[in-house]
């Protein structure tokens, strides 16, 4: 029996006779005295074998990495000046009495402490790079935090209920993972993309608070931050205001970083979508970054540079500047490498200008695009930017979606840059923020049709129910999203509780009475029977725990994830299935050859 985990041998054990098991994590033969760094999920602790006991001796001559082992040996002081300051037990060593192979170990295909490992030969070989001490710590957080959420809803009296994996497809989102029927020929389940439904559903039926850390699914293209499958911390309340469902789950994440990761978070900051679009460009800024743009849409109208008096003239167009502090430094080839990276934005370039002496004027200033400006412009983009000598400014003009996304990640990539982090640009701190007040509906200009910007059930603000009908487009949503350092970490909102008015959010989506009932009946029928008013929020723990252990990718925060392409490669899902199992299912596929 085990009586303590290897990383938690230390100076409180000191003389006393341990047994440990674990996997031998690297052997050291020193001239007849062999050193085994032994490894379990708590850590490292280095184990001594000697020859004055030739039995175990000779079993420790055989060992080799990842051997399973048991060991049984006595705690006691490193020599002077072997210590290690890194390790719980650096400062003790194990002497060993007895070594047991429990298992041996094939040859790894690489080793654990190997830093620059391909992400294909991780995620094939998971199994192993799961007993990495970096992916260890990262499970070990992620179960801390799960404990400290469910330990903090608990205290503010909400309830963990369980709802349906296998449910009915909704196509009003993303692209569903659907299930076929064995005992209804040709239907289908759905896994669900969200609880969102069953915990409104659980509101009307007097649970008053609800929470759940759930799998939810999305067939979707996969980023860094995205998955197939992945966990959702789901919160829905009664009876409570847009701030006071923040401030629980603000005080949610406050706890979990305090309690798992010994963090106090500052202030949260709080902007309007409008503003946040307005200076950042993102409706997720990055606040560490400290660059904004300024609005230039007025003062372009009238020059004769086509590149910047079209998108300023033009409805739904914008022109705006990023001043960069000392960009002027920057060579020629560093903005030209600027300039293609904004082009998969859809920008079509990236005018700029160099500020070198402001006293010269005009010939102060260098770049291509000085000699289309009038004096009035010049003068307005100076003082609006603040430019001073030795900046850098940086102009786009185009749509307003374009010019947001393109100078939005603009922004990102020099304030995260050497050049960024060398001049100022960029704190390496927290930078939580809310952004609130999103709007309803976004037009989906491909399909000539207004779309829910969160989802179908969020409340409109007080006295925009009206807009909806007459303009969808200004209608504003009690919709909120916790951002932090740039990655949205949770999103949420007051649902809307009463038939008549999310009939209206249906009339302005273009659906039909009768598909709403198809798709949405269960929940329109219970919403007549005194639902209460009630919002939630839900987070990405994947996301929220990537951030506390500083990753980069969910993937190395989840046990077994999936490729950018969706594929398991330790177990090779998804995979082929028999012709028997198509059969039951009434399943003839298209395309046989696949198969």
């Amino acid at each position: 029996m085990r009586t303590t985990y290897c990383g938690l041998v230390s100076e409180a054990l000191m003389g006393q006779t341990v047994t440990l098991m674990g996997w031998a994590h690297r052997r050291r033969d020193h001239g007849g005295v062999i050193f085994i760094d032994l490894r379990d999920r708590e850590g490292l602790v280095q184990v001594v074998c000697d020859p004055d006991r030739p039995e175990m001796f000779a079993a420790a001559e055989d060992v080799r990495n990842e051997f399973c082992l048991k060991i049984v040996g006595k705690v006691r002081a490193r020599p002077a000046g072997t210590e290690n300051t890194n390790l719980t037990s650096g400062k003790v060593e194990v002497l060993c009495h007895e070594l047991e192979v429990l298992n041996p170990s094939v040859t790894p295909p690489f080793m654990l402490d190997d830093e620059h490992l391909s992400e294909t030969t991780r995620l094939t070989h998971r199994v192993l790079d799961l007993r990495r001490p970096a992916m260890q710590k990262n499970l070990m957080l992620r179960y801390k935090v799960a404990m400290e959420v469910r330990k903090y809803l608990d205290e503010q009296g909400f309830i963990d209920v369980e709802t349906p994996m296998l449910t009915k497809s909704t196509p009003e989102g993303a692209r569903d993972y659907l299930v076929p029927s064995r005992v209804h020929d040709g239907q289908f389940f759905a896994l669900p993309q969200s609880p969102q439904l069953f915990k409104q559903l659980l509101m009307v039926a007097g649970f008053d608070r609800y929470y759940q850390i759930t799998k939810c699914f999305r067939d979707e293209d996969l980023r860094a931050d995205r998955q197939p499958e992945f966990t959702q911390i789901d919160i829905e309340t009664s009876f409570l205001g847009e701030e006071e469902i923040r401030a629980i789950t603000e005080g949610m994440v406050r706890q979990v970083f305090r309690r798992a990761l010994g963090v106090e978070l500052p202030v949260y900051q709080q902007l309007t979508y409008a503003e946040a679009m307005h200076r950042y460009g993102s409706d997720k800024p990055d606040l560490r970054v400290k660059l904004q743009f300024t609005e230039l849409t007025d003062v372009m109208k009238t020059v004769d540079f086509k590149v910047f008096s079209g998108p300023a003239t033009t409805p739904g167009g914008r022109v705006a500047a990023l001043r960069v502090p000392g960009g002027a430094e920057m060579s020629r080839g560093e903005i030209d490498a600027y300039t293609e990276f904004v082009k998969i934005y859809g920008a079509k370039g990236l005018a700029w200008i160099k500020v070198n002496d402001m006293g010269k004027g005009r010939d102060g200033l260098q770049s291509p695009v000085v000699k289309n400006l009038h004096d009035a412009a010049l003068e307005q983009t100076l003082a609006r930017t603040g430019a001073r000598n030795g900046d850098l400014i940086f102009f786009g003009a185009d749509k307003a979606k374009v010019v947001n996304d393109a100078l939005g990640a603009l922004r990102v990539k020099i304030g995260h840059s050497e050049f960024g982090r060398t001049h100022g640009l960029f704190d390496d701190v927290w930078a939580p923020l809310w952004v609130v007040d999103f709007p309803m509906f976004e037009h989906d200009e491909e399909a000539d049709r207004w779309v829910a910007v969160h989802h179908p059930f969020t409340a409109p603000k007080d006295g925009h129910e009206d807009l909806m009908d007459a303009d969808p487009g200004a209608c504003v949503a009690k919709a909120y999203d916790m951002v932090l350092n740039g990655w949205e970490l949770g999103g949420g909102s007051v649902r809307i509780h009463r038939a008549e008015v999310q009939k209206k959010v249906f009339d302005a989506l273009k659906i039909t009475p009768e598909d709403a009932q198809v798709k949405f009946g269960f929940l329109l029928d219970a919403l007549q029977y005194g639902a209460p008013p009630h919002g939630g929020l839900a987070f990405g723990l994947d996301r929220l725990v990537t951030l506390m252990t500083k990753a980069e990718s969910i993937r190395d925060v989840i046990a077994f994830p999936k490729t950018q392409r969706a594929q398991c490669l330790l177990t090779g899902a998804p995979g082929l299935v028999d012709e028997k199992q198509l059969r039951e299912l009434h399943i003839r596929l298209r395309n046989p050859a696949a198969a």
